[in-house]
């Protein structure tokens, strides 16, 4: 199964690198890697070319003008630059744990999107792992411990490994709380509901409308969560003036059967 991680991002380059450094060290090295830059400065490529340089796996670097906050259409363009079976998508603020890839390819199951979670850092404690560049993504349970009881992290659960069992489709139809943060998906369903919707203006919910889109093209929700974390970087929150008339895009979604994209994938490729 041809597999890539989609990693967006935008002008903060010094966690793009921790995150990239925590791919460099999956324990499943067979992916290409995407990063998706929804308009950074040279800053960001700079240091991606430097780790395309140092690593030997494919790497894609995937660039779209800054005209504000677009991770749909940055998205739906790295979906439209790779040949995968199977992809990821994830966050440049959120760093993999070491099997993270092993186990969205492990769980990944036709008829089934994979949805986990994520522990949120600190604002310090996030400070401290990118100016000490601490590998995090390495870190044993006792380490973590250790960093829930100097309250660093909001929790300890997700880090809980569980195998694939039944449990995993108990909510088939689930969409709330699933994120593009950590999320996959075949390829040949992403193209069916024609990716994620541009229509969105801004920050919110445009990883909702996919999830719900894919429920309604008949793909069910399958957990990942207990298996697949990753460690979301402390960040100040987005501007959220487009949220209300997202919202109402959404409830409208709901109440419909609607499965493709208003403005979507299909601008960018045809297969």
């Amino acid at each position: 199964m041809k597999t890539a991680v989609i990693v967006t991002t935008y002008n903060r380059p010094d966690a793009l690198a921790a995150v990239l450094e925590g791919y460099c060290a999956q324990r499943d090295r067979e992916f290409e890697l995407i990063v998706a830059d929804d308009g950074s400065t040279e800053e960001t490529k700079s240091m991606v070319d430097t780790f395309k340089r140092r690593e030997a796996y494919p790497f894609r670097y995937v660039w779209q003008e800054d005209r504000g906050f677009r991770a749909a259409a940055i998205r739906n363009r790295a979906v439209a630059a790779t040949t995968a079976d199977y992809v990821i998508f994830t966050d440049g603020d959120c760093i993999p744990s070491v099997g993270f890839v092993a186990a969205h390819k492990r769980l990944a199951e036709p008829g089934f999107f994979l949805g986990a979670n994520r522990v949120l850092l600190a604002a310090g404690f996030t400070n401290r792992v990118l100016s000490d560049r601490l590998p995090i993504h390495a870190w044993s349970w006792f380490d973590w411990l250790q960093s829930w009881l100097r309250r660093e992290v909001n929790r300890l659960l997700p880090l809980m490994v569980l195998p694939d069992g039944s449990f995993r489709k108990w909510t088939p139809d689930r969409w709330e709380g699933i994120k593009t943060c950590n999320l996959s998906a075949w390829r040949k369903d992403l193209i069916r509901v024609n990716g994620l919707d541009e229509s969105y203006q801004g920050w919110g919910l445009e990883d909702s409308d996919l999830v719900i889109r894919l429920l309604h093209a008949g793909v069910k929700h399958k957990s990942a969560r207990f298996a697949a974390p990753v460690f979301h970087l402390w960040h100040q929150d987005h501007d959220r003036r487009g949220l209300p008339e997202n919202q109402q895009r959404l409830e409208a979604l709901l109440r419909s059967r609607h499965v493709r994209a208003a403005v979507g994938l299909d601008q960018y490729c045809s297969a």
